[in-house]
């Protein structure tokens, strides 16, 4: 009798915890779908954080940010050269500037001075 206690009460509480976990990951889901654009800035806030732990970066501007994603198109370019599929680049139009990174080893990759085609100022 006193084993069957025991089983009921682990079965309860077993279920308690399965069900509390759905529910919470289900009411996270919901937020992350019901607004796309806050996820992107999180993102972005996140991997400007990261990349502003190794390198000072420009004031009062948010980058633009690209994800390398066909390496092979890029290849002859020199500021790709060391780049792999999945790294970012920060884009600083305004300072003229653009940071390569790789987000899964947490390293600057390279750092070049952003050509807009304008000419000086």
């Amino acid at each position: 009798m006193f084993t069957e206690h025991r089983v009921v009460a682990v079965l309860s509480l077993s279920t308690a915890i399965s069900l509390t976990g759905a529910v919470y990951f289900y009411a996270r889901l919901a937020s992350l779908q019901s607004d796309p654009q806050a996820i992107a800035q999180d993102e972005t806030s996140k991997l400007i954080a990261d990349v502003g732990r190794l390198i000072l970066l420009p004031e009062g501007e948010t980058p633009t940010v690209a994800t390398v994603s066909d390496v092979e198109k890029l290849k002859d370019q020199p500021f790709f050269a060391h780049a792999k599929n999945g790294y970012k680049v920060l884009i600083y139009s305004n300072s003229r500037r653009a940071i390569l990174y790789d987000p899964i080893n947490n390293k600057i990759i390279d750092v070049a001075p952003l050509d807009t085609g304008a000419g000086p100022q």
